[in-house]
């Protein structure tokens, strides 16, 4: 059981919540050691309150799930794991998630709060909406950021930052409903009803969009944040980013394995070298000049 309940909150997709470092990060309080251990809480707050979520959407989608070809072998649709103990340890870890934010950061409690109450609507009805969908994950980006925010005492993080989260998120939130839409072919629809609104076509035009908007959006970052330096070497990191958007983009059309990003994340070779580079050199732009 024990197993089953950890399985069920996706500890894969706690990548995700690495987005709450961004403001220690560019804003150059990576070796402050208080801000990095709010941090670091604030990293494990929010992986307990995604996964309570992760569990709870299970319970909604229970019944749909156990048609679905891989979601079908979770611990909820494929009985390893009650409904009952799922909702018991949903609750746990929305109770400890809330205590432990309000102890840490007041303001840090209004954002998973918040993240929590958008969450719960998105399982129960906003996940039927196109286009809406998407941008309610979006969403969940930015509060990210923003707990990240919150956590420290901010000196110059640009709001650039939450432009590019904002439409790097859209693309993978759009590149991940064209991997559900190929994958499951014309009975999309029976495993997720949001995938009625939506067509190939109609995604790539969105992804060529939004992965235009988020390369030209860092882009202008690099070279317009307060505290970056004069020189510009920052920009030396765009064809890094351009090449982990055109590397997913490429996953996503030629092969069947991009599904989800945090499973790409994990699994491509290419992405994770490019990620660390980037993260280096980001570092010694910061950290070293």
């Amino acid at each position: 059981m024990i197993r089953a309940i950890i399985s069920s909150m996706r500890p894969k997709q706690w990548t995700k919540n690495f987005f709450i470092f961004f403001a220690l990060v560019f804003d150059k309080q990576l070796f402050h050691i208080p801000a990095l251990l709010h941090t670091i809480a604030g990293f494990g707050i929010f992986c307990f309150i995604s996964s309570s979520v992760y569990i709870i959407n299970d319970i909604f989608d229970i019944e749909v799930d156990k048609q679905h070809p891989t979601k079908k072998n979770r611990p909820l649709p494929s009985g390893k794991l009650s409904v009952a103990t799922a909702w018991a340890s949903a609750g746990v870890l929305v109770a400890f998630s809330l205590a432990a934010a309000a102890f840490l950061e007041l303001k840090l409690l209004y954002i998973v709060l918040g993240y929590l109450l958008l969450n719960l609507a998105y399982s129960k009805w906003l996940k039927h909406i196109a286009i809406l969908d998407v941008f309610i994950i979006a969403t969940g980006f930015i509060l990210r950021v923003e707990a990240g925010v919150v956590l420290i005492v901010v000196e110059r993080f640009s709001p650039w930052l939450y432009v590019v989260t904002t439409l790097g998120a859209l693309y993978l939130g759009f590149g991940k409903r064209r991997a559900e839409l190929s994958l499951l072919s014309s009975g999309a629809g029976s495993h997720r009803k949001v995938l009625d609104g939506y067509s190939i076509p109609l995604l790539d035009q969105y992804i060529t969009i939004v992965s235009a908007a988020t390369i030209l959006s860092y882009s202008l970052y690099t070279f317009s944040a307060p505290n970056l330096p004069q020189n510009h070497s920052m920009m030396l990191t765009i064809p890094f980013m351009a090449y982990i958007i055109f590397r997913y983009l490429y996953l996503i059309q030629m092969t069947n394995h991009a599904g989800a990003p945090d499973e790409v994340l994990l699994s491509d070779r290419p992405i994770q070298i490019s990620i660390a580079i980037t993260a280096i050199v980001v570092l010694a732009i910061f950290y070293l000049q």
